[in-house]
């Protein structure tokens, strides 16, 4: 199943929906009492196994539908209750070539480097980004493959992680370059600027995903091809990841851990490339979705 969190109409209030045949989404908040509440993607996560059993219901009974095309996507959770779990150099070839900005790590870390994102950076899938000219003039691009929590544990077994995980979206976590070097080579500051974490469009349920190492993601600038790489490709897979993550921290539904970027970044080119206003990105995760914001422009909330 894909899920959204979207706006019908201007001056509506955001609500949660179901994509059916990939062209028309179920608004959730007509389709009878269920059992969580149909404005907010973490109620319904959190609900389980039965709001996956209603919603499975809900598809196929549902006869008023919406045009895809004509609604508002959002990010499906517009506004985290914890910041943006994100993942650094989790591919190797992105690790190399980010060798010259890193301060201090040399060799490859034998555990993951986590950081995080607020959740003001979150936006939708169709939104602008901010430039923040006058902050940043070194937007660069990272897309990733975002991994949605679905089951509250701490100390999670490796073995046990995928059965901890709710869904799959796509991410790309831009980031300021020039604001990393200057906080020390910490990464909160540069990576976590309002509108720079654009997500979605939807949460591919994880029975839909047989295998989130082999996904191959893209990104563009302006159709000009970035990044190509494949998840078969992350140094850290995804259980090792939320085993590491979970270790004496509880991670709860709704939770969203991006996993990391492959080679293709901006400030590893020569020379090095950055976005400017008015450039499009897009970030794609095939099978899951495809982002597209213009850098700096009013916003539409409709795909291209």
């Amino acid at each position: 199943m894909r899920l959204v969190t979207f706006v019908p109409k201007a001056g509506a209030a955001a609500r949660v929906g179901l994509v059916r045949d990939g062209r028309e989404v179920i608004d959730l908040t007509a389709s009878g009492k269920a059992p969580f509440d149909p404005h907010d993607m973490i109620s319904l996560i959190a609900a389980g196994p039965k709001a996956l059993a209603w919603l499975r219901k809900a598809a196929a009974k549902a006869k008023k539908t919406l045009p895809l095309g004509k609604v508002r996507l959002l990010a499906p959770i517009p506004r985290p209750r914890k910041n943006v779990f994100c993942v650094g150099w989790n591919y190797v070839e992105h690790f190399e070539e980010s060798r010259v900005s890193r301060l201090h790590t040399v060799e490859f870390p034998a555990h993951p480097t986590f950081f995080s994102k607020v959740p003001t950076a979150v936006n939708g899938p169709y939104d602008p980004v901010p430039s923040h000219a006058g902050v940043t003039a070194q937007l660069d691009w990272e897309v990733e493959l975002g991994v949605v929590i679905g089951k509250r544990g701490i100390d999670i077994p490796e073995a046990d992680a995928l059965k901890h995980v709710f869904g799959y979206t796509v991410v790309n976590d831009i980031s300021a370059r020039e604001i990393q070097r200057r906080h020390g080579g910490q990464l909160f500051k540069g990576k976590g600027l309002d509108g720079t974490c654009p997500m979605g469009p939807w949460i591919v349920t994880a029975d839909e995903v047989p295998d989130p190492h082999a996904l191959r993601l893209t990104s563009r600038v302006n159709g000009a091809t970035k990044q190509d790489s494949n998840t078969r490709h992350m140094y850290f897979k995804v259980p090792r990841l939320i085993a590491e993550l979970s270790a004496g921290m509880t991670l709860e539904p709704g939770d969203i851990l991006s996993t990391g970027t492959p080679a293709g970044v901006g400030h590893a080119r020569t020379p090095p490339e950055f976005m400017k206003a008015g450039d499009v990105l897009e970030s794609e995760v095939v099978g899951l979705g495809l982002l597209r914001n213009v850098i700096g422009k009013p916003a539409t909330g409709r795909g291209p």
